[in-house]
């Protein structure tokens, strides 16, 4: 299987990095995982609606430059879908078993995604109704990740 994260915004912090890579190291004997890294776009702390409305369209317009057709997308967002554990492991084994092995899955950033990101989606996902800085989100989505494949492979680490 194959995973790619898209996300929006560098990660700054070596913890958050570090992590990543952990885990990014883990996945190494379940799937191919591949990371990219768009920049966020500037925008002010007061910002008019019409400009977080383009920084929205561009960065939406960067994510989906990087997403090929028969690649399923999972989109990360708020109103997503929310599951377990378990149940998201499923989801990974029956996408797999139906000849999706591509996954890409995106993190926005601090304005979340454009709705046309979301259209793309075959899949929306939510961690929870808090929202995460999407250094940590990154984080947490590739514990997710790790965890459903050991859960697939029937090991301890998620108990």
């Amino acid at each position: 299987m194959n995973i790619t994260v898209i996300a929006v915004g560098k990660l700054k912090e070596k913890f958050f990095e570090a992590a990543v890579n952990e885990y990014v190291k883990r996945l190494g004997r379940f799937s191919k995982v591949r990371i990219i890294e768009l920049s966020d776009q500037k925008i002010a702390d007061k910002a008019t609606d019409g400009q977080v409305r383009q920084v929205l369209e561009k960065e939406g317009d960067d994510i989906l430059s990087k997403i090929s057709p028969p690649q399923y997308v999972i989109a990360l967002c708020v109103e997503g879908k929310k599951m377990s554990s378990e149940t998201f492991a499923d989801t990974i084994q029956t996408l797999g078993i139906n000849g999706k092995s591509d996954i890409v899955f995106v993190i926005g950033g601090s304005l979340g995604l454009d709705e046309k990101v979301k259209k793309r989606a075959d899949l929306k996902l939510s961690f929870s109704d808090m929202t995460f800085p999407h250094q940590l989100m990154r984080v947490i989505l590739l514990e997710q990740v790790y965890r459903a494949f050991k859960i697939l492979a029937n090991e301890t680490y998620h108990k």
